[in-house]
């Protein structure tokens, strides 16, 4: 639950866009308005000033700064495997490993409603979503670097 004195979410997005393309400024905010999924993938900055507020466990890392389902692509590997990993990194900067991991699963959420998934299915599919995250960090945790890498 976001703060109660949170930042004007309208604000936060105007300040952020002084530092991009004016022209096409029009076209970003036709494209956040097509959906709450658009909204929400054009929107990085309201999420990011609404996790600052809450509990972190002090691990940082290079932030995604955008992790959302739409933002992960499929790549030929050195060794000719396919990968899926993260393909946007505009957003990218320091911060809680927690936060990729809420806006990911947030990101789950919010396209099963846009689809009119039930509930459950929903639950589910955010449930699978970090239940693979985190067995991926227990599989890397017992690795060597040279293994991770």
């Amino acid at each position: 639950m976001p703060a109660t004195d949170r930042p004007d979410p309208v604000a936060l997005l105007r300040a952020q866009e002084e530092s991009r393309v004016p022209e096409l400024l029009p076209l970003r905010h036709e494209r956040m308005a097509a959906s709450p999924f658009a909204f929400y993938r054009g929107a990085a900055v309201v999420m990011a000033a609404d996790l600052s507020t809450t509990h972190q466990s002090g691990l940082e890392v290079q932030l995604c700064g955008d992790a959302h389902l739409a933002n992960f692509g499929m790549f030929a590997a050195p060794d000719r495997n396919l990968v899926l990993d993260l393909n946007d990194f505009d957003e990218t900067l320091p911060g809680p490993f927690e936060w990729d991991v809420a806006r990911l699963a947030a990101s789950f959420e919010i396209a099963g409603r846009s689809r009119d998934l039930k509930r459950g299915v929903r639950a589910g599919m955010v449930d699978a979503a970090t239940r693979s995250y985190v067995d991926s960090i227990r599989g890397y945790a017992a690795m060597t670097h040279l293994e991770v890498w």
